[in-house]
């Protein structure tokens, strides 16, 4: 990485979670081209249901460490 890129993950480490969110998602989407609207409604939409499912308590999130965990446990055989 170029001193200019670490730099600017550097300022981007210091944001809240929500805004490096944010910002991955929108990075993400500009490596991706052209994405087909109605998917990417359809990604928006089950996202904020599944927010609303956590913020109301009727799901638990899974720490990653955990499911990754699960996930070599069942499949390292």
């Amino acid at each position: 990485m170029t001193e200019s890129g670490q730099n600017l993950l550097n300022q981007a480490l210091q944001l809240s979670a929500d805004e490096r969110a944010v910002l991955a998602a929108n990075l993400w989407a500009s490596l991706e081209g052209d994405s087909d609207p109605a998917v990417e409604a359809a990604w928006a939409d089950e996202i904020r249901r599944r927010l609303t499912r956590i913020e109301s308590g009727d799901e638990q999130p899974v720490p990653w460490g955990e499911v990754r965990d699960r996930l070599r446990a069942k499949f390292s055989r």
